[in-house]
């Protein structure tokens, strides 16, 4: 059986044992046992992330905490990996924290299945204030008609540079007009003239595969969630097979290389190691304050393709059903949303602030870097509009499975073809549910 089959089942009887337990919340925004401001609460947020995200988070929390006196706030993070290996068992345990940081890979397979509140009420009551957010912002979040996670931030692809190595290597990226092939090139001029990467390598594949595909006009997902989109199997053999030559050619790292980055702290441009990183855009700021070289966020090959490029909730926060604590989970997001003397302390780290109010606020608090990613952003957004939808329940699972089959084809352990065959049965039949 697979394990997507396996927690579902966990999760599904766990739903089904609180929606008992504590029918009187089933659709509707409940109290926190009882509503008295003098009410002591315990409320436990989550998230990931990296040392810098940890320690502005922790002010955060302070200030909430001093404005609120009855609320202490247990924090709790961890690494992007550590944190959905815990998460997954704190869900089956009925044990999920009041607020926590979501991403729109596991939005659906927690949503659908109910484990998380419907926040469109604390909406409508105005517990979260929602008057200097876009619309189309606050419809990134939602399945549906529901929404189940709120968007904090939006993020952009982008491929950060090295402008010193970039320089030593006499090369010029023009982020509106360069090409697959120009990015191929530009990787191994940059191993040759400056010998060190050329890019971290595009990791992770389930980020820049599937943009990868919109570029030829393709989709990775159908629409109803139920299997791949693209049905010709040579974008991903072409996909693989140029990450293959770069690596053959050093002018990417090896797959064992890339699996010691455990954060922002430790990838190639940090350590001087390449020119470039694939990231998305608010990674920047980390980069920035890491890095003594000057930084540039260039758009990334062949956006204007078919429409390619896209925005992106950076993350979102949720509150599980089985919450005792849904309207303080909720007043803390509308805290870290909408209060400015916050987002002067997050300035931007989790994506451009949603609230156009905010956004203006902090930007004279910002460094130059900072109000490169805001830009930067700004920019995108005159090219789309367009926000990626959250991914199919089961995507989770498909993720770890295109991680694996990559690895599989860097090592050459198997070919690009046999990996394009493997990695489609597997996703399909992840997908369907077999």
């Amino acid at each position: 059986m697979y394990v997507k089959k396996a927690l579902l089942l966990a999760l599904i009887f766990v739903f089904l044992f609180t929606f008992t337990a504590c029918s009187s919340e089933s659709k509707t925004k409940t109290g926190d046992g009882g509503g008295s401001g003098e009410e002591s609460i315990t409320l436990r947020v989550a998230w990931w992330g990296s040392q810098t995200r940890h320690e502005y988070t922790t002010k955060v929390i302070e200030m909430y905490e001093k404005e609120n006196p009855n609320v202490n706030i247990k924090a709790e993070f961890a690494y992007w990996d550590d944190y959905w290996r815990k998460l997954a068992p704190m869900a089956a345990a009925n044990e999920l924290p009041d607020v926590f940081q979501m991403d729109m890979a596991y939005l659906s397979q927690y949503g659908e299945i109910g484990l998380l509140e419907n926040l469109t009420p604390y909406i409508e009551d105005e517990t979260i204030d929602v008057s200097s957010i876009d619309e189309s912002v606050l419809t990134s979040g939602k399945i549906g008609d529901k929404m189940y996670g709120f968007t904090l931030g939006i993020n952009v692809l982008s491929v950060i540079t090295n402008d010193d190595i970039l320089q030593k290597s006499e090369i010029n990226i023009d982020g509106n007009s360069w090409t697959w092939s120009d990015m191929e090139q530009v990787a191994l001029d940059i191993r040759k003239k400056a010998n060190v990467y050329g890019s971290n390598g595009m990791s992770p594949p389930d980020i820049f595969f599937p943009y990868y595909l919109r570029t030829k006009g393709e989709k990775f997902y159908k629409e109803d969630g139920t299997g791949l989109a693209y049905t010709d199997d040579q974008l991903f053999v072409d996909y693989f097979e140029r990450q293959v030559r770069l690596i053959d050619g050093h002018a990417f790292p090896t797959p064992d290389e890339g699996a010691a980055v455990r954060g922002v702290e430790d990838d190639f441009i940090v350590k001087g190691t390449s020119a470039i990183t694939w990231n998305y855009s608010n990674q920047y700021a980390a980069f920035d304050q890491l890095t003594d070289a000057p930084l540039t966020l260039h758009l990334p090959p062949e956006h204007l393709e078919n429409k390619a490029l896209f925005l992106k909730p950076s993350m979102l926060f949720s509150v599980p059903k089985s919450s005792k604590h849904k309207d303080e989970a909720a007043k803390f997001i509308n805290f870290f949303v909408n209060n400015v003397a916050a987002n002067k302390l997050i300035k931007g780290e989790r994506g451009v602030p949603v609230s156009t109010k905010v956004s203006e606020a902090i930007k004279p608090e910002l460094t130059e870097g900072e109000s490169k990613i805001v830009k930067y952003v700004e920019d995108a957004k005159k090219i789309t509009s367009e926000y990626y939808p959250p991914d199919p329940i089961g995507s989770g699972e498909v993720m770890k499975a295109l991680k694996d089959i990559s690895d599989q084809i860097l090592f050459k352990k198997i070919t690009p073809e046999e990996g394009a065959k493997k990695f489609r049965a597997q996703a399909d039949n992840i997908l369907q549910g077999k």
